[in-house]
């Protein structure tokens, strides 16, 4: 396996704090009414995902320990691959999340189904961070345990 460089895991490891914060503040303003202050604070909330999200992803996949996996246990490609849409897809989601908010907001039925689906999203991606870390820790015990 070889190692990602140290500007990249330090770039992930800026990238994950973030989106720590953020997934956070989302929390907190999904909790409030969604009036019109609130529906700039949300916004600016997700354009900040928006903007870390997939950069965290494309780092994690470009030479990053998804491609170990891969390397080290070619017949995972199928888990990875996987893992791959499923970054595009909560990606695309949270575009549209994002868009529904800016072009909709704040009107009580469309403020419900976006706090629910935002709130779906949030479960999916930490559903999409355990596969994640799942298949990592795998690919490491067989490594270390010398199976496959």
């Amino acid at each position: 396996m070889h190692s990602p460089s140290p500007q990249s895991v330090e770039l992930l490891r800026h990238y994950s704090a973030l989106e720590h914060i953020l997934l956070g503040d989302l929390r907190d303003l999904l909790e409030e009414p969604l009036d019109r202050e609130n529906a700039r604070w949300l916004l600016a909330v997700l354009d900040g995902l928006l903007d870390t999200v997939p950069r965290e992803f494309a780092l994690k996949e470009d030479g990053g320990y998804l491609s170990d996996v891969i390397e080290e246990h070619p017949a995972w490609d199928q888990y990875v691959i996987a893992l791959r849409k499923d970054h595009a897809d909560l990606s695309f989601k949270l575009r549209q999340l994002r868009n529904r908010v800016a072009w909709h907001l704040p009107t009580d039925r469309i403020a419900s189904e976006v706090r629910l689906e935002l709130m779906h999203w949030m479960d999916r991606l930490a559903a999409h961070y355990n596969r994640e870390t799942r298949i990592v820790q795998d690919s490491c015990l067989v490594q270390v345990g010398g199976e496959e």
